[in-house]
């Protein structure tokens, strides 16, 4: 179980060089401030969590039943909300804010986020098909997926069976990344390699659950 999560907004990827003239490739997010909105007990709820609340919304824009929520916990209204579970929540407070300085420069994390969007895809680009040969009188079939099943019997497609369709925006989790710089003045945080999602688009960065890579 993670100990602590911080969401962040994806700003793009550069890269940093290191002491002995190395460059790093790093994807910039911007991280927090977030703020704890609500704190889940095993007493009361069942399980451990913490609650945290990401980007500015305009009060206007919120429903009731969370304008009710954030005025419960006399925090200002947010625009994403996510439940974090740990069993350090009674470490948090409602109100705490959480910033880049939650994780610190070496450490281990995972990222999730939602993957870019494709579009839809034929079965070579979505699924690596290696496609019908050039030769031997195939004609105009090359990227085509073959055989999809039998006639008579079963005389039907299986299901799970690999086909062209939508590709992308399906979330993702990128594990055993490393913090590469954690600049807690400008709310940023350098991860090094690549995070799922486009540019501007939400992730949720966690302490990482399985060991980290070396590099």
């Amino acid at each position: 179980m993670m100990d602590k999560a911080i969401l962040a907004e994806k700003l793009g990827m550069t890269q940093i060089f290191t002491d002995d003239g190395r460059a790093v490739p790093v994807t910039v997010l911007r991280a927090g401030p977030c703020v704890v909105t609500q704190i889940r007990t095993p007493e009361r709820d069942g399980y451990a969590a913490v609650q945290i609340g990401f980007g500015d919304v305009k009060a206007a824009k919120v429903t009731k039943p969370l304008a009710g929520h954030f005025k419960k916990g006399k925090v200002a209204p947010r625009r994403t909300l996510v439940e974090v579970r740990t069993d350090a929540a009674g470490s948090f407070s409602v109100g705490q804010e959480l910033k880049a300085d939650l994780f610190a420069a070496g450490e281990g994390v995972d990222v999730i986020g939602v993957s870019k969007g494709k579009g839809f895809a034929g079965v070579m680009k979505r699924h690596n098909f290696a496609g019908l040969k050039d030769s031997h009188g195939t004609e105009r079939k090359h990227r085509s997926p073959g055989s999809v099943g039998s006639g008579t019997t079963p005389g039907r497609v299986f299901k799970g069976r690999k086909l062209p369709g939508r590709m992308g925006h399906e979330r993702t989790t990128v594990l055993n990344l490393r913090i590469v710089e954690s600049d807690p003045e400008r709310d940023l945080l350098l991860v090094r390699g690549a995070v799922p999602g486009r540019n501007g688009g939400l992730v949720m960065v966690r302490g990482a659950v399985k060991g980290v890579r070396r590099s």
